[in-house]
């Protein structure tokens, strides 16, 4: 059965092509859920006009259906909370000159 760290690990392989950082380190990814074989990542973007939403989308979807014992993939977009530079890990703050 997958776990909420697989998941994660497999979505930092989902990079925004405009910033050039995953979207786990930029914060992107709210909450990941785990109900055996099925698996909804709550995730936002920078921007509402984000141009590479679908491409981060599909992506993520992509890898998380990669991960051994996904089946199903849900994604949800929100922008409550919107997104924050804040919520970017200290690496990513650091590289992106954030702090």
């Amino acid at each position: 059965m997958p776990s909420q760290n697989d998941l994660l690990e497999a979505l930092r392989q989902v990079e925004d092509p405009e910033l050039g950082m995953d979207v786990v380190d930029l914060g992107l990814v709210y909450e990941v859920e785990v109900e055996g074989p099925k698996v909804k990542i709550i995730y936002s973007l920078t921007s509402m006009g984000c141009p590479a939403g679908p491409l981060i989308a599909g992506d993520m979807e992509r890898v998380s259906r990669e991960v051994p014992g996904v089946e199903d993939v849900e994604l949800e977009l929100v922008f409550d909370p919107p997104w924050t530079p804040d919520k970017m890990s200290d690496d990513a703050k650091f590289i992106l000159g954030f702090g």
